[in-house]
């Protein structure tokens, strides 16, 4: 759905030092909207709001590596990620 460079270009990285982690944090962001959304994020022709959304949490997770920060605010998700999956999300019961 998204690639390295797409997620480069977003974080305004110009360097190769990080292409594995940024990778595992695709994979990451991806597993997680997969599952919230059915699946959607792994087509080809994935919506942009979806893929979008992937490239957030993608460097969400990059940039707050840690479960705690001292000094700063921070939230679970990047604001805005579940209206942008909201409209693809799977309902399950």
């Amino acid at each position: 759905m998204i690639t390295v460079e797409d997620l480069k270009l977003h974080l305004n990285l110009t360097t190769d030092t990080d292409d594995a982690l940024l990778s595992q944090k695709i994979a990451a962001a991806s597993a997680w909207v997969n599952s919230y959304t059915g699946a959607v994020a792994d087509a080809e022709d994935a919506p942009e709001p979806v893929k979008e959304a992937a490239r957030q949490l993608a460097a969400h997770l990059y940039e707050n590596r840690e479960a705690s920060l001292i000094g700063v605010t921070a939230s679970e998700l990047p604001f805005g990620l579940l209206e942008l999956l909201g409209p693809y999300r799977a309902w399950n019961f």
